[in-house]
């Protein structure tokens, strides 16, 4: 299946014990595609996968190449730390049907763009699926532009790439340097705020960590693109970027998209990486920022929750003496007996 269109980077719902809810990864894996997703996207960002073990990172996929029975391509995220693990989740990935795997330059330590260019030139030779470049310079290496255009000319096993580095004019620069000379080499988006300015340059559509959220929403810029309707792709991405903000400044990504989804009617559980107090009270007030905006955008969950939170509170009739009285002399007769 060629890659295009718009792929969900789906969190992750855990148990009140920290494990993988697989009833609950699986309902929202079928919720998606039912929504018209074009593929997912396991194992990135937004599924927290940093925080993830590997055998767990295996088992996130293995949950939705079964749930997801080939309805539509699998985009594994198989960022890891060294090429020998990297070719593992590979193999495995490949095994269980997957269209391609998604990744990052290497992470934690600084290295040469040489050093990253020869790193995905030893994984393409030796990997049994086709690969994704996946670019997001705020949490790894970036992958220079030249070296970019080298592994797309070079190397048949990497179709493409995510760009996440939310950089537009390094994007337009991309599409200039590399489609002529391979137009089906893959340009995707990870940035919902770009979204249609990017398909509008010739990108082949996107990661978008929203349409894990409002799918529907997500799912019309891309079509009313596909249609021509313009005027109407930019009135949606106008109208959603509140909406993205909100949810990054929840803090500690992702948990502001943690809690739209759980808006949407799932139970994404406890997070992953503790909450200081602070935190919660924040992360409390922003979901119910969003239960307002999602209400507004038509959701019926957000908006009984929009409601609920805007509800006065039930007042109080302050007792009168005689009864605060009587309440005094029953408690002191209880101690007394």
């Amino acid at each position: 299946m060629k890659i295009q269109g718009i792929y969900t980077p789906n969190i992750v719902p855990f148990r009140s014990d920290g494990a993988i809810n697989e009833p609950e990864l699986r309902r929202m894996t079928s919720w998606l595609i039912d929504k018209g997703i074009h593929g997912l996207y396991p194992n990135g960002s937004t599924g927290e996968f940093i925080r993830l073990s590997f055998e767990e990172r295996l088992r996130v996929v293995q949950i939705m190449a079964s749930e997801t029975r080939g309805r539509v391509p699998i985009l594994a995220g198989a960022a890891e730390a060294n090429i020998d693990l990297v070719l593992q989740a590979c193999a495995a990935y490949a095994d269980l049907g997957c269209a391609a795997v998604s990744i990052t330059g290497p992470y934690y330590y600084k290295v040469s763009q040489e050093s990253i260019e020869h790193f995905f030139r030893e994984i393409a030779a030796r990997s049994p699926i086709d690969i994704l470049l996946y670019n997001i310079p705020q949490f790894s290496n970036e992958i220079s532009l030249p070296v970019v255009q080298r592994l797309a000319l070079d190397c048949p096993r990497i179709i493409g790439i995510k760009d996440s580095s939310r950089d537009f004019p390094r994007f337009c620069t991309m599409l200039a340097q590399i489609k002529p000379q391979r137009p089906d080499f893959v340009c995707f988006s990870g940035t919902e705020e770009i979204l249609f300015p990017s398909l509008m340059m010739g990108g082949d559509g996107g990661t978008i960590a929203s349409s894990g959220v409002i799918p529907e929403v997500i799912l019309k810029i891309y079509q009313d693109f596909q249609a021509g309707n313009y005027a109407e792709c930019r009135r949606v991405q106008l109208k959603i970027q509140e909406l993205i903000a909100t949810m990054f400044a929840a803090g500690n990504f992702p948990e502001g998209f943690r809690a739209a989804v759980a808006l949407r009617g799932f139970d994404p559980g406890p997070p992953r990486y503790p909450l200081g107090p602070q935190e919660q009270t924040h992360l409390e007030e922003t979901k119910g920022k969003l239960a307002c905006i999602l209400g507004e955008c038509g959701y019926p969950e957000a908006a009984r929750e929009c409601e609920a939170r805007r509800a006065p509170a039930t007042p109080t009739t302050p007792l009168s003496r005689p009864e605060l009285e009587k309440i005094v002399r029953a408690v002191v007769s209880q101690y007394q007996a």
